[in-house]
């Protein structure tokens, strides 16, 4: 019988651990508040930027512990040209994808200088996140404009209704959300069983039968919690479902493609990468052209969340998401991460955000204990790297 190493999941899971022991904390902090059906359903709506952005992040950290400054500013740039063009009655479609298109074009932009003019990821997204603000302003002139397109913010997940309809009719209870969980748990199982069978029959090495039953059933508790909590108050956000679908995308990209691959190979070790015959700077410059794609997106679902975009939205943003993806077990070396890491990180800040809110506890305070927590991160990564030397 394989020993079980209990140092090395504790390292494995720490983030995990902790986030467990700060929910039961604020649960006993708050007396229950900070799991009630709507204060989950507020976790997941106000972070949806914080998910979207941290996910794009982590391709630029693999890449060597980079990281993009900008994407607040991006955020804010790409939301504002939106609202002017929905502002002018431009079709509301033609407007979300000439967002997306603009995110793109800036993260190719900010590609290149890094990637072929090795302009330092840091300066060059430094720049960018002075240009794109001083932009937005520009755009918007100094002022608030309104989003008047209800379908535009019920589709992106803002306003008091942006719920995933509930195709049965419930009352009270919405059962498509828990069918929706029902089901999410049923293909989790499925792809893992697949996945253990095929490694088997190709030879591969596996991890203990034990170890993944108790982890597939430790996750499907917590899907199906979610999605019994979810529906307990009005079902799917809106912004769930863009989240979910960012997660998927990208987590199937860092794990089961060849630029995923690359990724990591570049951040463990970009000169032999280099001469093992990869093209290096078409890594960053995928990279950072996603960031750019990604943080338009949280840009269209900023500006719909708060039916309206002002100069000063995104503003801090790239240190949440930068702060969700090394507290998620992202080295500050490159090289490690995960998007379900990403998941942790980000729920890990938002309940800490929304405990200490509860609580009553000052703004400038939870700053505090989000940089302690970030610091800890860190350290932790730099202690366990320097203790496998």
């Amino acid at each position: 019988m394989e020993k079980v190493n209990v140092s090395t999941i504790l390292r494995k899971y720490t983030m995990i651990i902790a986030l467990v022991l700060v929910v039961i904390f604020f649960q006993v902090a708050t007396e229950g508040k900070i799991l009630f059906p709507q204060n989950i359903n507020n976790l997941i709506s106000q972070n949806a930027y914080v998910f979207v952005l941290a996910t794009g992040m982590l391709l630029c950290i693999l890449t060597g512990g980079n990281i993009d400054l900008s994407v607040g500013s991006v955020v804010c740039f790409a939301g504002a040209v939106g609202a002017m063009m929905m502002d002018k009655n431009i079709n509301i479609w033609a407007a979300t994808i000439t967002m997306l298109i603009i995110g793109l074009l800036i993260g190719m932009w900010q590609g290149f200088w890094i990637a072929y003019i090795k302009v330092p990821p840091f300066i060059a997204t430094l720049a960018g996140m002075y240009a794109f603000r001083g932009l937005s302003n520009v755009v918007l002139q100094g002022m608030t404009v309104s989003l008047k397109s209800e379908t535009f913010i019920k589709v992106f997940g803002g306003g008091a209704d942006c719920y995933v309809p509930d195709f049965f009719g419930g009352e009270g209870f919405n059962m498509t959300c828990m069918a929706a969980g029902c089901i999410a748990v049923i293909l989790l199982v499925a792809m893992q069983l697949k996945n253990r069978i095929n490694n088997k029959s190709r030879g591969y090495e596996t991890a203990p039968l034990g170890g993944t039953v108790v982890r597939l059933a430790l996750i499907s508790a917590v899907i199906l919690w979610l999605s019994y909590k979810l529906s307990s108050y009005k079902g799917i956000p809106a912004a769930l479902v863009w989240i979910l679908l960012v997660l998927l995308i990208y987590g199937y990209l860092t794990t089961k493609t060849r630029i995923g691959r690359y990724l990591f190979a570049v951040g463990g070790n970009e000169k032999a990468t280099r001469l093992s015959g990869i093209n290096t700077k078409k890594v960053y410059f995928i990279a950072y052209a996603n960031m750019g794609f990604l943080a338009a997106l949280a840009g269209i679902l900023t500006i719909a969340r708060a039916t309206s975009s002002q100069p000063t939205y995104g503003q801090g943003y790239e240190m949440d998401a930068i702060g969700a993806c090394f507290i998620g077990g992202a080295s500050a070396y490159g090289g490690v991460g995960s998007v379900t890491g990403v998941v942790v990180g980000a729920t890990l800040m938002g309940v800490i955000n929304m405990g200490m809110s509860i609580m009553g506890i000052d703004a400038n305070y939870q700053k505090v204990v989000k940089g302690l927590v970030l610091l800890a991160a860190v350290a932790f990564d730099v202690l366990s790297k320097r203790e496998k030397k």
